[in-house]
């Protein structure tokens, strides 16, 4: 499933203002923290410098930055860059021989699959719809992987009808969420989900259809879920994010997400809800299609919030992708990285 067909609210008109519219642990124990820790740039560039070495990085309670580490070695060159080490008994290599087993294998509609560093184990969700037959397979693949793959069940059902920002209505039925505003030189253009751009090139910003907000839409979905779509009257957009409470949040450029950062989503639907990054480069198996790279999330969505904003302070994080639950019992959201729409379609941050 994709957009919601109708709104739940009354059609009100749009401004594009700045806003997006509808815009225990294995191995052992981490060493002491540095006096001068490592931000979570550095962190990346440490696991990515060490290979094989590293198993990846993720914040500690209290926002300190560990990179995992397979030797004593690279342990003592993160600890000299500022960073905290721990040691794991997986290298990368390891777990993305499991993630390539999990895509030739187990690429079925209901499941998603990430790598979690604090673990040291590539973790695969199942819905409720992965059972007998699809559910053996899936855990035939994992036997054979000894370990370094473990299941987890979650609750509802894994799919693209969660919609973010304030809403976007496409032509002929659908509704969505701007994710952020962008530019190329002097023309603006919007972010959305990939699979809204898919139903619908030309978007309004109400039900009505009276108000056109942008024409041109295009994007890439699945592998992707990345849109863009040029404004009809760009001096309209600015550069913020509607806080449903009668506020906005500036949004000055974009950044990469990192696991256990605290982010915010802004959505059509749910409004404005908050939460923490769980994973990077997730693969999600929806029924539409297969999409990798993207976020995981505690943050919650419902249909509607698709196409959203995703952020952190004043950075642009994500676009609403997908995921299971809602607003009122919790769930699990995915997001495309914004940086890889920016760095596709060749536009900047408003």
């Amino acid at each position: 499933m994709r957009l919601s067909g109708s709104t739940r609210r009354s059609a009100t008109a749009l401004t594009v203002a700045g806003a997006l519219v509808a815009g225990s642990l294995a191995g052992a124990p981490a060493h002491a923290a540095p006096e001068m820790s490592a931000t979570p740039e550095k962190a990346t560039a440490l696991a990515a410098a060490l290979g094989d070495r590293s198993a990846g990085t993720y914040a500690a309670t209290g926002g300190t930055m560990v990179v995992t580490v397979t030797d004593d070695a690279a342990a003592a060159k993160v600890r000299a860059a500022g960073a905290t080490p721990r040691l794991v008994t997986r290298g990368a290599d390891e777990l993305a021989r499991a993630t390539s087993a999990l895509d030739r294998s187990a690429r079925i509609p209901g499941t998603a699959w990430w790598t979690d560093p604090a673990t040291n184990q590539v973790v695969v969700s199942v819905d409720s719809t992965v059972t007998g037959a699809k559910l053996a397979r899936v855990e035939a693949v994992a036997k054979q992987l000894d370990g370094t793959v473990r299941i987890e069940r979650e609750a509802g059902t894994l799919g693209t009808r969660i919609a973010g920002g304030e809403a976007i209505y496409a032509q002929g039925g659908g509704r969505c969420s701007l994710g952020f505003n962008v530019r190329s030189g002097s023309t603006t253009y919007f972010l959305t989900a990939g699979h809204c751009t898919a139903i619908a090139a030309t978007w309004y910003a109400d039900s009505g259809q009276s108000s056109q907000l942008g024409t041109g839409g295009t994007g890439s979905f699945p592998g992707n879920d990345y849109g863009i779509v040029q404004h009809t009257n760009g001096a309209a957009a600015e550069g913020s994010v509607s806080l449903y409470n009668g506020g906005k949040q500036a949004i000055t450029g974009a950044a990469d997400a990192y696991v256990g950062q605290s982010v915010q989503r802004s959505g059509s639907t749910t409004g404005l809800h908050g939460g923490t990054v769980e994973a990077l480069n997730a693969t999600v198996n929806y029924a539409e299609g297969s999409v990798s790279g993207l976020i995981r999330t505690t943050v919650c969505a419902e249909p509607g919030d698709s196409g959203g904003s995703l952020f952190s302070g004043s950075s642009a994080i994500g676009l609403t992708s997908g995921g299971n639950g809602d607003c009122s019992s919790g769930g699990t959201t995915y997001f495309q990285p914004v940086t890889e729409a920016l760095n596709a379609y060749g536009v900047s941050i408003l």
